[in-house]
């Protein structure tokens, strides 16, 4: 049942977090106290890093923009940081209740200190002393994820997905064996069962990939996290709330593991917007003129492709994301004359489809396999981008999921590496 922890540690020092839906209530509470009970009976210490109730983020959200349309920074994060202390404090009563010592901890409890950029804050560092002395006195330590403090003694919290950040920030400090993100799926898929029902889950995949996964779409694990995790080589493994059994998928490192399958996985985004300047002069500093502008509107830019046209001009065209798209048109049609564009256009009707896999390192003719197949399905290709691990492809967003259960099937990413 708890194979994933080796029998080789006598007492392994393991940090698990639970997401929201884990403890949505106090059912769910309940049982994820009994979880980490039967870790602590093995002889295991544990550190829980909880996130708020499913919801509660949003319903705090909602209620700060009752009183402003636009939530001064500072104060929403007081607001909603206050919903993951209600589920530490629950989970070390339900923890209590079951005859174990445990103590809770806020963000700023523990001394997680960030920097001080309000609702997107970075961990700078974390005071570990008090959890050691804690874990060392036979205590379960639970503390609230997705917050911390700055210098000047402010709450702060991390953004969306903070408490996988928490989690794996925590594990790094204390230097963990095990850092543990139990979610509503049982691991990490080939591609997203609900598009592709044969998708299969991966026992490992690599930093690498699961990074370029998380970035392209997948939202198994929050990109921070991730990055944490490879920065300072914590083990990270994946695992479902609502299941007993299962190891779940280990994200390991390129090296542990002697064949990789060319192809990890599938990645998709429809949260996609591609906008085109056309006619620009083929100059030097054009591309900074006009990333420039939609960068000082803090607008990030994904995908960029640059056309040479006749005449010394060129057509620029990049994707950003689709919430973003009609303030990135409104600029670019700001700007147009200055940049001597000839026209500006847009569609917030695509999106994106990646292939991800280590194995695209050795094995050649990946590219063009992936044009073929969606080339059979009359599926166009609008934008292409490459890395050494990466395909990705822009396409109507009609067609997105046909491309993903066309490309499963072309890779046979159904079937397990022999």
């Amino acid at each position: 049942m708890y194979g994933f922890v080796s029998s080789s540690l006598i007492m392994a020092l393991i940090v698990q977090k639970y997401g929201g839906t884990s403890v949505g209530s106090i059912e769910r509470i309940r049982t994820v106290a009994e979880r980490v009970a039967k870790f602590k009976m093995i002889g295991h210490q544990v550190v829980v890093v909880l996130s708020a109730m499913s919801g509660e983020t949003n319903r705090l959200i909602a209620l700060a923009q009752q009183i402003q349309k636009e939530p001064d920074p500072r104060e929403l994060d007081v607001l909603i940081a206050t919903g993951e202390q209600v589920t530490i404090a629950l989970l070390a009563m339900a923890l209590k209740d079951l005859g174990l010592k445990a103590r809770s901890y806020t963000g700023s409890q523990v001394r997680i200190v960030t920097d001080s950029a309000h609702t997107k804050a970075r961990i700078l560092s974390i005071d570990e002393a008090q959890m050691r002395a804690d874990l060392d006195s036979g205590h379960v330590v639970v503390v609230a994820g997705f917050q911390g403090v700055d210098e000047m003694g402010d709450i702060t919290t991390l953004g969306r997905g903070g408490s996988d950040t928490t989690g794996v920030a925590l594990a790094a400090a204390l230097h963990a064996d095990e850092c543990q993100i139990y979610t509503d799926v049982d691991g990490v898929y080939t591609t997203d069962p609900r598009i592709v029902p044969e998708a299969r889950k991966l026992d490992t995949i690599t930093f690498e990939e699961m990074l370029e996964l998380a970035s392209l779409g997948s939202k198994v694990l929050q990109i921070r996290a991730v990055e944490f995790a490879g920065k300072y080589k914590v083990k990270l493994r994946v695992l479902s709330s609502f299941q007993e059994e299962g190891e779940g998928t280990l994200i390991t490192f390129e090296e542990d593991s002697m064949e990789q399958p060319i192809i990890s996985g599938i990645a998709f985004n429809r949260d996609e917007a591609k906008l085109t300047v056309l006619g620009v002069p083929d100059k030097p500093g054009i591309a900074a003129l006009i990333l420039g502008s939609v960068a000082d509107a803090n607008i990030d830019v994904d995908m960029i492709v640059q056309n040479i046209g006749a005449n010394n001009t060129t057509d620029f065209t990049f994707t950003v994301h689709r919430g973003e798209f009609k303030r990135a048109m409104d600029i670019l049609n700001q700007v147009k004359d200055e940049i001597g564009a000839r026209e500006v256009s847009g569609d917030d009707k695509i999106a994106k489809v990646s292939l991800v896999g280590v194995g695209m390192r050795t094995h050649a003719g990946v590219a063009s396999k992936m044009f073929r197949t969606l080339a059979a399905e009359n599926i166009n290709l609008q934008m292409i981008s490459t890395s050494e691990i990466k395909i990705s492809v822009v396409v109507e967003d009609k067609y997105m999921e046909l491309a993903v259960r066309a490309l499963h099937q072309a890779f046979e990413l159904d079937k397990a590496v022999a």
